[in-house]
């Protein structure tokens, strides 16, 4: 009997917990319909370029960002703008839920941009600029600029998003030190052209 009573009870604790983060899914899922995707879209396809897509961002690099608005060290212009306030109430589960929730998104498809922009976006991308002592991008965000971890997926990202990013990097309007000196020593031709090739993947 006793035995018997002892599984009882931990078996409605165990109801009791999955119910318990049940309802913390169904809050956050909430959430991201009613604020997130008035702008990032219900499943993470942002409806404008001027903001970012987050399906299949990886959930690492979404927390660390979620909780830099919320802090407010991440303090570029859109930042700032659009996120500080945003941020500001989310708690630490809460934002482990969004970001898992968005990281497990189908990815968002590549958009069609000039063929001679994109294959001269893919080979700085791909080979970095040696005479301007740029690295290849893919060394830290990966071959196919899936992300890893801490480091974001930028495959199918938005084109003007990309390239407002790379601009703020470079006016340090947005703190990175490395970011900075790889996205100083490039022109605005450049940016562009990797900001095509990724948006395209």
């Amino acid at each position: 009997m006793k035995v018997n009573a002892l599984l009882l009870a931990l078996a409605a604790l165990f109801v009791a917990d999955v119910s318990a983060r049940a309802q913390d899914n169904s809050a956050t899922l909430n959430l991201i319909r009613r604020e997130c995707s008035t702008c990032h879209g219900p499943q993470g396809i942002s409806v404008s370029p001027t903001f970012p897509n987050l399906a299949a961002q990886t959930k690492q690099y979404l927390d660390a960002q979620l909780k830099a608005f919320r802090d407010r060290s991440r303090a570029d212009p859109h930042a700032q703008a659009f996120m500080w306030g945003m941020a500001a109430q989310l708690t630490d589960d809460t934002i482990k839920q969004m970001a898992e929730f968005f990281a497990q998104q189908p990815p968002p498809r590549g958009e069609a941009a000039d063929r001679a922009e994109v294959a001269a976006g893919a080979k700085i991308y791909k080979e970095g600029i040696e005479k301007q002592d740029v690295p290849a991008c893919m060394t830290c965000h990966g071959d196919k600029a899936q992300g890893n971890e801490l480091f974001p997926r930028l495959a199918g990202q938005r084109r003007n998003y990309l390239e407002k990013q790379l601009e703020a990097f470079s006016a340090q309007l947005r703190a990175n030190e490395i970011m900075h000196e790889n996205s100083k020593k490039l022109t605005a031709r450049q940016i562009s052209d990797i900001a095509a090739y990724l948006s395209s993947l």
